[in-house]
């Protein structure tokens, strides 16, 4: 009983998120009710609670920096051109019923990358690749699927992504080392994906058209939706039809290239956000006072919700974890696993089954995101570079379980947005979310083969991706005369 007591907090908090209440109010909300939980339970005193929450929030310090460049850079490169240089070079090849969802989604999962914001570009490119699919006679419903799964392929493994950077803050990782410990399984998945697009649209006409047409083919109410929903696709847009220097994904590349030679994640940003101001100056698609008011921007709409939210969530773990609210969820688990890779199986599960009851990515994150790094802590003993693995994994299950698991769950609020900017820019249809399911091979791909990886262990065959074996880790076994960790064969 007293065990329930203490984990319901986790309830509340999931019930509020699933009744579509704000983060910034569901956070402070259950942090206060789990403040009173620990009083009753624990005999906590309140000053003693504070000092708990006040810590953890202080070891997530430079996850709030990395967000507030992160947003700047994101507005940066969806203004000043990075994006639109994308789009217009995959366009410039000209495209079939063929070869439209295939293109679509690598320039979906590359714009994903430069702009962090899945919903940002969907709702770019969305108008341009649904006509492009119409006027060449293309499959609809396989190029809405392909573009979709792109859209979330940068908020997986991107920079800037928000649930990139917040994930890895709550398992206490470098984004920099997150994205190198998934890079190759994530490169894989995308290459895997293009080839079975294409493969599946072999059979469709060969038609060529090009992305002004699939522009200018876009009627003028479809404009209104887009400006009202998402203004920032309609810039986006209107580069792409005026055109911008192709040398303006110049910025995206160094970013790029920083990220794999190991620079802190802080000087990747940065260097972003500097080389877009210099090129875009050049290119006459941006000025210092704009583009100054571009980076205010983004460290405003950084700090007026997710930074927030996740000082909230930081001092909600602070509490749970000094009750140890956790401890009844890590002995269900440790129960049914061997080993510790069964047991970090359990934690993808548990990141998609939290991903399926909250039907939304980041709250799925901050609301599973601490159970499953207190199950690793508390269970698993190792020297700090086999931990450092593990937690690096628990934060790629929290991110792409939780982005492209979304792509499967019908109920899910990315869909909802999805069916309704597909349905509003292609009138000729209505979307429903079942319609992004049927194709969604990027999801399909990613969650299905993440969880057995995992569990097989065949994830060593994959570059930086494989987690540490036993007994490098072990399982920790508490008798019942004392605490002595002992290992699980």
């Amino acid at each position: 009983m007293i065990g329930f007591l203490k984990l319901s907090p986790v309830f509340l908090l999931a019930g509020l998120m699933m009744m579509k209440m704000d983060a910034l109010m569901a956070a402070p909300l259950s942090t206060l009710y789990a403040a009173i939980i620990a009083t009753i339970t624990e005999k906590v005193k309140f000053d003693e609670l504070v000092d708990c929450a006040v810590d953890n929030v202080k070891s997530m310090q430079l996850v709030f920096f990395i967000l507030m460049f992160a947003y700047a850079m994101a507005s940066a490169f969806m203004s000043t051109g990075v994006g639109a240089s994308i789009v217009n070079l995959a366009l410039e090849l000209g495209l079939t019923a063929r070869t439209v969802a295939a293109t679509g989604f690598l320039v979906t999962a590359i714009l994903s990358i430069a702009t962090g914001t899945s919903w940002g570009t969907f709702a770019a490119c969305a108008p341009i690749f649904l006509w492009l699919s119409h006027i060449v006679d293309g499959n609809i419903l396989i190029t809405v699927a392909a573009i979709a799964g792109g859209s979330c392929f940068g908020d997986n493994i991107g920079l800037i992504s928000d649930t990139t950077v917040v994930s890895s803050g709550i398992q206490n990782v470098e984004v920099i080392d997150r994205i190198k410990h998934q890079g190759v399984w994530s490169l894989l998945c995308l290459v895997v994906t293009a080839i079975l697009f294409y493969i599946i649209s072999l059979k469709l006409p060969t038609t060529v058209s090009s992305g002004s047409a699939a522009i200018d083919a876009i009627p003028n109410e479809v404009w209104g939706v887009l400006e009202a929903k998402k203004p920032e696709a309609v810039d986006l847009l209107n580069q792409v039809k005026s055109g911008v220097p192709y040398y303006m994904i110049i910025p995206l590349i160094l970013v790029i290239a920083a990220a794999v030679k190991g620079i802190p994640t802080l000087a990747c940003l940065s260097i972003g956000i500097i080389s877009s101001l210099i090129l875009g100056t050049f290119a006459g698609t941006t000025n210092l006072t704009d583009f100054l008011a571009l980076v205010q921007g983004g460290f405003a709409e950084a700090g007026g919700w997710v930074i927030v939210m996740m000082m909230w969530v930081g001092a909600f773990g602070g509490i749970m974890a000094r009750m140890k609210a956790f401890e009844p969820l890590s002995k269900l688990i440790v129960l049914f696993s061997r080993n510790v890779r069964q047991l970090m199986f359990w934690n993808g599960v548990l990141s998609i089954a939290g991903n399926a009851l909250l039907a939304d990515e980041m709250a799925q994150i901050v609301t599973i995101g601490p159970i499953i790094k207190e199950l690793v802590e508390e269970n698993v003993e190792g020297d700090e570079e086999a931990m450092y693995k593990l937690r690096l994994r628990n934060a790629t299950f929290s991110d792409a379980l939780g982005v492209f698991g979304s792509q499967l769950i019908p109920w899910h609020v990315y869909l909802s947005f999805y069916a309704g900017i597909a349905s509003a820019v292609y009138p000729l249809r209505q979307f429903v979310a079942t319609d992004f399911m049927k194709y969604n091979i990027m999801a399909f791909v990613a969650v299905i083969s993440i969880l057995l990886l995992t569990l097989t262990g065949l994830d060593r065959f994959i570059p930086l991706f494989k987690l540490p074996r036993e007994p490098e880790v072990k399982l920790k076994k508490k008798s019942l005369n004392n605490d002595n960790s002992i290992s699980i064969n």
